[in-house]
C-alpha cells in the first residue's frame, strides 16, 4: 500500500515512492516500470523542475490528474533517474509521462503529442479522459 504524500495547487496525486515499492526489488528500472504502469497517467518529476511543472499543469488543465513521482524527495531517486534518462536515450531524465503504463516520454514529446492531436486519444484509451 502507498501513503499519499501532500498534493499541491495543480491537483496530481503525489506518492511516496519509498512506501509504495518496499516490497519491490532494487533494480531502479524494475521500479520506474512498475510505478508507471499503476496508474493511467504517471509523471516522473523534480519538485523544482520547471518543465515538470509545466507538463503537470498542461495534464491538469485537461482535467486529468496523473500519478507523480517525485524523484528528488526519494532516497532512490537518483538511481531512477539514471533509469529513465537510459529509456528515453541519455536525454534529461524528467519529466518523464507514460500514458496506460506505455512511455511517451518528456516534454517535447508529450507537446508534440498534444499540438498533433494524438495525445487526447491516448488519455481516453487509458481511462484518464472522458471527454
Amino acid at each position: 500500500m502507498y501513503q499519499a504524500a501532500e498534493s499541491s495547487s495543480w491537483g496530481g496525486n503525489y506518492h511516496n515512492i519509498e512506501t509504495r515499492c518496499a516490497s519491490s526489488s532494487s533494480d531502479p528500472l524494475e521500479r520506474v516500470i512498475r510505478l508507471a504502469s499503476g496508474s493511467a497517467v504517471v509523471i516522473f518529476s523534480m519538485s523544482t523542475c520547471c518543465m515538470c511543472h509545466a507538463v503537470k499543469r498542461l495534464f491538469c488543465g485537461m482535467g486529468v490528474h496523473p500519478t507523480v513521482y517525485e524523484l528528488d524527495q526519494d532516497p532512490k531517486g537518483k538511481d531512477m533517474e539514471r533509469a529513465l534518462s537510459r529509456l528515453l536515450g541519455n536525454s534529461p531524465a524528467v519529466p518523464v509521462v507514460f500514458i496506460g503504463g506505455k512511455l511517451i516520454g518528456a516534454m517535447d514529446r508529450v507537446m508534440a503529442s498534444h499540438i498533433n492531436g494524438t495525445l487526447v486519444p491516448l488519455l481516453k484509451e487509458a481511462g484518464a479522459l472522458w471527454l
